[in-house]
């Protein structure tokens, strides 16, 4: 972990795990949540060699834990093979410093941990931009706390106020190198917005899935367009964003664009690089959530999602639910209580197919439930927008006379106001 070298290349790092129960916290929440934070250690190429759950009142300002399990982990990192301690909250750099002394290990947080995987499976410039953004805006407030070493230094000839000096320098030096990856991440902002432009003018509608991390949604990318994107078991094996093209019942022309998959505990710094990547989740006619049937904590993985949703600014957006990984077992019996509760629903195998042609049919009639019926008399003169309702609508009868036409469609939301001073009836 730290680094971009491919996995394989590297001799798999042995990471200790390390969850913290407080107060009168469920013990269950916190050893659920190291078994993911076990999986994201192996997504980042680690091996998990032991794992400590410590219980105490409240966070302790110098070690996160009390001094007494530091040391108790210390002693056992001295008879087993381990290099990291994976800590599944967040650290400031004192606690991670003291943490380091006291186990002999090499220590990183929660949000270090998943900015590594996103730094390692990155490929496009925009990924690497947005990693890169995020990484610094982590590394800014904690500049101050990284060089209280040389504070200590103040006074002296030679020696005046070198810690200050050099915390100046870093944080200026990153500031500049934010205010630069802002300004090429806009550029990205731009030209995904001329795109959305374009794909309205042709008449695309935009369906994005979006999903807890390793629920199947490239999976069903690739099953809905015959795609061939990567997917992996692996948490966050896809982070740059894919669209394609699927044929829904109808002839429904539909973009499915597949985003980074959300995870709980996903660091707002992160939310706050990706969203050039998560507009198109903000932009889209319909969210598809793709939902890990089979996964015991399926309900509370899709509560995670929608609280991402909602910091985006898209928890009032229409949601449509793919119920995934029927082809298990345990997916199958819990997918009839996930039906109820997460309705709209449909569940399906994106791996088998069950499933997939009713999920598309619900699709196609969510996406024309979303356009407004109306009757419209518009002039002759106003030729551009009969032609756009017949590329972006779907004209139900057409009749002329001698000055205009009669138009019945059906019209997507964004074109109601262009139409709106032509409705005779709606």
């Amino acid at each position: 972990m730290g680094g971009t070298d491919s996995v394989s290349d590297r001799r798999k790092e042995r990471a200790v795990l390390v969850g913290v129960v407080l107060g009168d916290e469920p013990e269950h929440e916190t050893r659920e949540s190291l078994d993911e934070l076990g999986r994201l250690a192996g997504s980042a190429g680690a091996e998990e060699t032991g794992r400590f759950v410590c219980r105490q009142n409240k966070v302790r300002p110098g070690y996160y834990i009390g001094t007494g399990k530091a040391a108790e982990i210390g002693a056992w990192a001295e008879e087993h093979p381990a290099d990291t301690l994976v800590f599944d909250e967040n650290l400031s750099p004192v606690q991670g410093r003291n943490l380091e002394k006291a186990t002999g290990l090499r220590v990183i947080d929660r949000t270090q941990l998943i900015m590594d995987i996103f730094a390692q499976h990155a490929r496009t410039r925009e990924g690497q931009l947005q990693v890169e953004l995020a990484q610094l805006e982590y590394l800014l407030p904690r500049l101050r706390r990284m060089w209280t070493h040389l504070e200590r230094q103040k006074g002296g000839i030679g020696l005046r106020g070198p810690g200050e000096t050099q915390i100046e320098m870093d944080r200026r030096r990153i500031q500049m190198q934010i205010k630069r990856l802002k300004r090429d991440l806009e550029l990205v902002r731009r030209r995904r917005a001329e795109q959305r432009k374009g794909r309205k003018r042709g008449g695309w509608s935009l369906v994005s899935i979006v999903g807890y991390t390793n629920a199947g949604k490239s999976t069903l990318l690739n099953r809905l367009a015959g795609a061939s994107v990567h997917a992996d078991s692996a948490l966050f094996a896809t982070l740059d964003p894919t669209i394609r093209r699927v044929e829904l019942p109808g002839h429904e022309p539909v973009l499915l664009s597949d985003t980074v998959g959300f995870i709980s505990k996903l660091p707002h710094s992160l939310v706050e690089a990706f969203k050039a990547t998560l507009e198109e989740v903000v932009e889209a006619d319909l969210l598809l959530h793709v939902v890990d049937a089979s996964h015991p904590r399926a309900a509370d993985q899709a509560r995670a999602v929608n609280e991402v949703l909602e910091e985006l600014g898209v928890g009032d957006k229409p949601v449509f639910c793919a119920l995934n990984k029927i082809d298990r077992a345990e997916g199958r019996h819990r997918s009839r209580r996930l039906l109820r509760d997460l309705a709209p629903a449909a569940a399906l195998s994106a791996r088998s197919g069950e499933g997939v042609e009713t999920l598309k049919e619900a699709l196609a009639d969510r996406l024309r439930s979303s356009k407004t019926l109306v009757e419209m008399r518009i002039p002759i003169g106003e030729g551009r927008l009969i032609a756009e309702l017949h590329r972006r609508g779907t004209v139900l009868e057409e009749a002329y006379d001698h000055d205009a036409a009669r138009i019945k469609a059906r019209i997507p939301p964004d074109m109601r106001d262009d139409c709106a001073r032509f409705v005779t009836f709606s």
